[in-house]
């Protein structure tokens, strides 16, 4: 197993080095859009915990973070009114994993309506922005 890079991407938006849409944060997780999404309301659910994956995971980082992923789920799926979910993780570049600090994808999804391609291409900031405050007041009513 490859060592923990300090220098990804969550971990230095996690120090606050790092723009984001943060949309929940708790002891030992941290959720925000995510800025390439594959659909509408498309955020991330991260551990703060400097983990890879899920191969790398302790029992006491994955017991609190799968609490906070239902959590951010039900609140996206209310706020965009949404006929399901997805749940992604991957582990290793093999199992498509891009940044190697663990995340969990939480994508609201609609009958007939397929998730757009991992395109590399960056969200407008304002969609990005009222996306994380649909979840943010979700979140409010059902906490």
């Amino acid at each position: 197993m490859e060592a923990y890079d300090q220098e990804n991407v969550f971990a230095k938006i996690l120090r606050g080095e790092l723009p984001c849409h943060k949309i929940y944060e708790d002891d030992a997780n941290f959720a925000i859009m995510d800025i390439m999404p594959r659909g509408e309301g498309h955020c991330l659910v991260i551990p703060k915990a400097p983990v890879r994956n899920l191969l790398d995971a302790s029992d006491d980082v994955l017991v609190k973070l799968y609490p906070a992923i239902a959590k951010v789920a039900r609140a996206a799926k209310s706020a965009f009114n949404a006929d399901g979910l997805t749940i992604q993780q991957f582990n290793e570049a093999a199992g498509g994993q891009i940044v190697f600090h663990m995340h969990v994808h939480v994508i609201p999804r609609f009958e007939g309506v397929k998730l757009r391609p991992h395109t590399g291409e960056m969200e407008d900031n304002d969609i990005l922005a009222a996306g994380a405050e649909k979840i943010r007041q979700a979140l409010a009513v059902t906490s």
